[in-house]
């Protein structure tokens, strides 16, 4: 079941865990978008906040090359991924489901700006039930430095220092050159994902948890992206760690981050559920 070319995980509840949570309800679907560089191992240990709340969770992270190179330079290299991802839902019987995202870093956005559009576009996924998204460390508009300290991080365990410098430069030059200089001109071929996702037409409850000592991601764009939900009057929460690092908040922080997620994931469900039974059947 499922794409044999897509390297997902899924974790399913406990039969005893589903019923203590959600009674009768369906269980929410959790769908984790790790950030670029992520590996598995990081993602489940947050898999487990929704898990142990008799959650289904699936883990996906899309491959670092796509995100800091195909993507960065413009290449809509991660829209099959996110269609497949979202298909997954119908493969498992579980699209009927209430869906709530955990996105991180600019790599788990770039793919969720897709999934986002498809939800919006497609027949059949836009028949899809999401209820919530949570943001960690994202997103970030147009961060030369950020994405090279990201790709950074990815590289230094992979490669040798000249050849990681040499790569790291290439990658800066290009990204200024063609994101930054050229993208006035070249924004109508393909908006960045920042951009974008200013006019998401998405009207679920979005959560952003970020930090000022974040030194990838700007909690200036952060904080500007939750500005422009609030003045659009779209249910918009945040929380600043103030000290974390890039996609360590939890790390730091792990009961904080832990319960505010459960929290958030309640209210989401159960406001959602309460507005489908107001809804008179025909």
């Amino acid at each position: 079941m499922g794409d044999p070319d897509m390297d997902y995980t899924i974790v399913l509840p406990e039969a005893a865990l589903q019923g203590r949570h959600w009674e009768q309800q369906r269980e929410p679907v959790v769908i984790l978008l790790g950030w670029g560089g992520c590996k598995d191992k990081n993602l489940a240990k947050y898999s487990d906040i929704y898990h142990k709340e008799g959650c289904v969770v699936i883990r996906y992270t899309a491959a670092w090359r796509t995100v800091f190179i195909a993507e960065s330079f413009g290449l809509s290299s991660l829209r099959d991924q996110a269609k497949k991802l979202l298909e997954l839902l119908f493969d498992y019987d579980i699209d009927k489901n209430p869906i709530v995202f955990h996105v991180f870093s600019n790599g788990g956005f770039m793919l969720y700006r897709y999934m986002v559009e498809l939800l919006h576009s497609h027949r059949q996924l836009s028949r899809l039930r999401v209820v919530g998204t949570i943001f960690d460390s994202a997103p970030g508009n147009r961060n030369v430095l950020g994405s090279v300290r990201a790709l950074n991080t990815v590289l230094a365990p992979r490669t040798n220092f000249v050849l990681r410098y040499l790569a790291l430069l290439l990658f800066a030059i290009l990204v200024f050159v063609l994101r930054i200089l050229l993208y006035p001109a070249t924004r109508f071929l393909h908006k960045n994902h920042y951009d974008a996702m200013k006019s998401d037409p998405s009207l679920w409850p979005h959560l952003y948890l970020y930090s000022h000592g974040d030194k990838i991601i700007a909690h200036s764009d952060i904080e500007n992206m939750v500005d422009i939900r609030r003045r659009r009057h779209l249910p918009t929460h945040s929380v600043d760690f103030e000290k974390s690092e890039h996609v360590c908040h939890y790390r730091r922080y792990p009961e904080r981050y832990a319960a505010i997620c459960r929290s958030f994931l309640r209210d989401c469900v159960s406001k959602a559920s309460a507005f489908s039974s107001e809804i008179p059947s025909f």
